[in-house]
């Protein structure tokens, strides 16, 4: 069985639904995976804002907008009538139920309620589609089989056994649409896999089922050697390993969830990306395998801020580097780089939520600075810190400021930390240096 999983924009419009629906309907079995409408999620966010900080007029006009722009989709989409009233009443129905949520306690139960019904709306709105088109699909309740763990980590045994219990009961159907991103915990209560999780999701079900391969379907022709927002002449890169696709979606790579990898590779089970608006371009294909050494992509990860920590009292004290990670273990918050020296440590993170109180923290054992606007550069391909070609690329960036240079960690990633205002010149630098004509580097 396969597992393809489509995002917002794939199933953003009449015209991509479309797309989608010849993809699917190849005859085979498989289970499709759909994100909420393009913009939906982000309309859902901020309404769980407008009712957190208690703004009711401005809330009750977005769902009245969207509410509307869902039956606008409907009636283009959906032209067999009781079909069309179906999806109507269900739609009606999550508009009213977000409209008594209005003046309800604003907790967190209650913005991962709003944010979940992106993915609801789009799965029954889908899936009726299909029917109408005489495709022999049904819906495949995600919050019948999803669930986290008390660490907020896939329960895979729980997902497998209810998965393929609900699969075996339901042998005779072709296609099961089933909602990504959303999810139980412990307690029962709706939650989600955070923003992009919807890859996330794919890969568990294509763990639990032992799929034969995950496809995840967006509007990009897979990984690209650089990011294509910002240089000209980017290509997308045929075939990847696990490890360097998992170090270009940590670090920045949009087309991935960064833990989209993780539920399959033990399972050697392929992972292919597809663009919806070119099925037949090839994407990326990751796998075990590793092709060729050297410097295959390039990706930026925006966001970051640099911590430098610094005391006479490091020199020699074989507890600093513990007090000081266990700062960070206390707010749980991860940390990307870090370089030391005899009597400084630099490191980064991306989540400034605890960032004053780890400074605090930091603070009564040493001096602290924090540099904000940062953005981690990271160069990615197999065995790059022993090609002999890779240290060269750092005589292109005399004229870019680098702060931090994380090399030898592993052998598939070099990173530099840069000021975010200097991104683009970086990525275009290395660009000409890595995929361009040799000549052009004399010109740096």
């Amino acid at each position: 069985m396969l597992v393809q999983k489509f995002g917002g924009t794939s199933v953003g419009s009449v015209k991509n639904m479309n797309h989608v629906k010849n993809i699917i309907a190849d005859g085979s079995k498989k289970v499709v995976v759909l994100s909420a409408m393009s913009g939906t999620t982000n309309a859902l966010v901020e309404l769980s804002e407008y009712i957190r900080e208690q703004k009711v007029e401005a809330a009750f006009e977005l769902i009245n907008e969207l509410h509307h722009e869902y039956l606008v989709t409907i009636n283009q989409l959906l032209q067999n009538h009781e079909l069309a009233i179906e999806t109507q009443n269900y739609v009606s129905a999550v508009f009213e139920d977000l409209k008594k949520l209005v003046d309800l306690d604003h907790t967190e139960l209650i913005y991962n309620k709003i944010v979940a019904q992106g993915e609801l709306l789009s799965t029954f709105l889908f899936s009726r589609f299909l029917i109408q088109e005489g495709i022999n699909a049904a819906l495949l309740p995600a919050l019948d089989f999803m669930r986290v763990d008390n660490n907020n980590e896939p329960d895979a045994f729980y997902i497998k056994q209810n998965l393929q219990r609900i699969l075996n009961d339901n042998n005779e159907i072709d296609i099961f649409i089933t909602q990504g991103f959303i999810c139980l915990d412990v307690q029962g209560q709706i939650s989600n896999l955070q923003r992009g999780g919807s890859d996330y999701t794919a890969s568990i079900i294509g763990a639990a089922i032992k799929a034969e391969e995950v496809q995840i379907w967006t509007d990009i022709d897979g990984f690209h050697n650089n990011d294509p927002r910002f240089v000209e002449n980017t290509t997308a890169i045929s075939q990847i390993s696990f490890d360097e696709a998992a170090e270009l979606a940590y670090f920045g790579a949009k087309i991935l969830h960064p833990q989209t990898v993780m539920p399959v590779r033990a399972l050697n089970i392929p992972v292919r990306l597809k663009n919806t608006l070119s099925p037949d371009s090839f994407g990326t294909l990751i796998t075990q395998e590793v092709h060729g050494e050297g410097i295959k992509a390039i990706a930026a990860k925006d966001g970051i801020y640099a911590i430098k920590i610094k005391s006479a009292r490091m020199l020699q004290a074989h507890g600093f580097l513990k007090r000081v990670f266990e700062v960070f273990e206390k707010y749980e918050t991860p940390i990307d780089m870090v370089t030391t020296s005899e009597i400084a440590v630099s490191l980064t993170i991306d989540n400034a939520l605890y960032l004053d109180a780890i400074v605090q923290d930091l603070e009564k054992i040493a001096t602290v600075e924090v540099d904000e606007a940062m953005s981690i550069v990271c160069l990615v391909g197999n065995n790059i810190i022993y090609h002999h070609d890779t240290p060269r690329l750092f005589q292109i960036l005399q004229d870019v400021s680098v702060r931090m240079i994380a090399y030898g960690g592993s052998n598939n990633n070099i990173s530099l930390l840069i000021n975010t205002a200097d991104k683009k010149e970086t990525l275009r630098k290395l660009q000409g240096y890595v995929f361009e004509s040799q000549e052009e580097l004399v010109e740096f």
